[in-house]
C-alpha cells in the first residue's frame, strides 16, 4: 500500500489515501512508535504468488521468532548486568552464617542466599539461552548452505530441525527472560521500582517479547500439536538423537556423571510423557490445549539442560588445559546450580501437563462472573 500512487511515467501521482489514525500508547518499547494505519479505498499491490501470502509471510516470521528469543535473553543479560554490581555494593543485614564484612555496617546483598538465587537464575538463563541460540544459528547456517547448493532435501531436513526448536526458544526463552527481568528489580528492592535505575523498563520492554510473533500459548500449540503430534515426532526424535549421542559419548566421564545421569533420565521421561499426552489426546482433543504451555516449558528446561551439560563438558576440558580456569570454573558452578535449582521445575510442569483437562473445561461460561 504505497503512500502515493505512481503515474505511468514513474512520477508521483495522487495520494493513495493512506493515513495514520493514531499513535499507540504502549506498556513498554516506547522507543518504537507503533500506530493505527487507515487504508480507506487505498490501492494495494500483491507481493508474491497469489494465494501464497501466508506461506511467504512465514519465511520471515520464523526468523522473527528467533529474533524475539534473542530479545528475551537480552533482557536476562541486561537485568543481570544491572543487578550484579548493585548486589555487590548495596549493604543490608548480616550473613546468617556470620559477618562477612565485620569492618562495615552491614554485609553486601550478594552474601545472602536468596539474592544469590536470583542472580544465579539470571546468569543461568542468560548463558543457557545464549547457547541454545548459537546452536539454532548453526542449524540456520546449514539450512541456507543446503539451499544455496540446491540440496532441497538437506534444506528441508535442517529446516525441520530448526523448526522444532523455534517455538521452544521463542516462548520458553522470552518467559524465562521476563522472569530474569523481574529478579533484577527484586534485587534492587524498592529502588528497582523507580525509573531512574532503568530496571523496571526491562520488564516493560520484555513483556512484548512474550506476545508478538505468536503468544506463548500459540507457540505451545505449534510445538505440541503441529511439530510433535502432526509431525509424528520426527523432529523430536532427530533432536533426541543428538542429545543421546552426547550422553553416550560422556557416560563414562567421571566429572560429567552428575550431569549425564540427570540428563539421561530427563530425556527418557520427555519421550515417555510425550506419548502419554498423545494417547490421552486421542480420547479428548482438549488435552492438547490443556497440556501445551506446560509441555513447552517442560521441554525448554530439558533442552537448556542439554546445553548446560555441553558447556560444563567444554569447561572441564579447558580447565584441564589451563585455559581461563576461573571463567570455566564459574561455568561449571552455574551448570550445577541449573541442574540443582532450575531443571527440577520440569517435574512440576510434567505433573500439570498430564492432568485431565476436566477442571479447565467444566465451568459454564457464565459462572466465571460469580464472585
Amino acid at each position: 500500500m504505497p503512500k502515493l500512487n505512481v503515474n505511468d511515467d514513474g512520477s508521483d501521482g495522487e495520494t493513495n489515501n493512506v493515513t495514520c489514525g493514531s499513535i499507540e500508547h504502549k506498556m513498554g518499547i516506547h522507543g518504537s512508535s507503533t500506530c493505527v494505519m487507515n487504508f480507506d479505498g487505498s490501492k494495494g499491490f500483491l507481493i508474491g504468488p497469489e494465494n501464497k501470502g501466508l506461506h511467504c509471510m512465514f519465511t520471515f516470521m520464523n526468523t522473527a521468532r528467533l529474533g524475539t528469543s534473542i530479545q528475551g535473553i537480552g533482557a536476562a543479560e541486561l537485568s543481570f548486568q544491572g543487578a550484579l554490581p548493585y548486589a555487590k555494593e548495596r549493604r543490608s543485614m548480616r550473613s546468617l552464617s556470620g559477618k562477612k564484612s565485620p569492618d562495615k555496617v552491614a554485609d553486601a546483598l550478594i552474601v545472602h542466599p536468596d539474592v544469590r538465587r536470583m542472580l544465579l537464575t539470571q546468569k543461568a538463563i542468560a548463558e543457557g539461552g545464549r547457547a541454545m541460540l548459537y546452536y539454532a544459528a548453526t542449524l540456520a547456517d546449514k539450512m541456507m548452505a543446503s539451499h544455496a547448493a540446491g540440496d532441497m532435501k538437506g534444506y528441508e531436513d535442517w529446516d525441520d530441525k530448526l523448526g522444532f526448536l523455534t517455538p521452544i526458544m521463542k516462548a520458553g526463552l522470552t518467559e524465562l527472560g521476563y522472569e530474569a527481568a523481574n529478579h533484577g528489580v527484586q534485587v534492587y528492592g524498592g529502588h528497582g521500582f523507580i525509573k531512574e535505575w532503568g530496571m523496571e523498563q526491562i520488564i516493560r520492554d520484555t513483556q512484548i517479547a512474550k506476545l508478538y510473533e505468536g503468544t506463548t500459548g500459540v507457540q505451545a500449540l505449534d510445538l505440541l500439536g503441529r511439530k510433535i503430534l502432526l509431525g509424528r515426532m520426527k523432529s523430536f526424535d532427530d533432536f533426541r538423537a543428538v542429545v543421546n549421542q552426547f550422553i553416550k559419548n560422556h557416560k563414562n566421564t567421571k566429572e560429567m556423571k552428575p550431569f549425564i545421569k540427570q540428563l539421561k533420565r530427563a530425556m527418557i521421561a520427555w519421550r515417555l510423557n510425550t506419548f502419554r499426552i498423545a494417547f490421552k489426546a486421542r480420547k479428548d482433543r482438549d488435552m492438547v490445549g490443556a497440556a501445551s504451555v506446560d509441555y513447552l516449558m517442560y521441554s525448554c528446561y530439558i533442552v537448556m539442560a542439554f546445553f548446560w551439560a555441553k558447556m560444563a563438558d567444554a569447561a572441564y576440558t579447558n580447565i584441564a588445559e589451563g585455559k581461563d580456569v576461573d571463567f570455566h570454573k564459574a561455568k561449571i558452578q552455574t551448570a550445577e546450580f541449573y541442574y540443582d535449582r532450575l531443571l527440577p521445575r520440569a517435574k512440576a510442569h510434567r505433573k500439570m501437563m498430564l492432568k485431565d483437562p476436566k477442571s479447565l473445561m467444566q465451568m459454564d461460561e457464565e459462572s466465571f462472573a460469580f464472585l
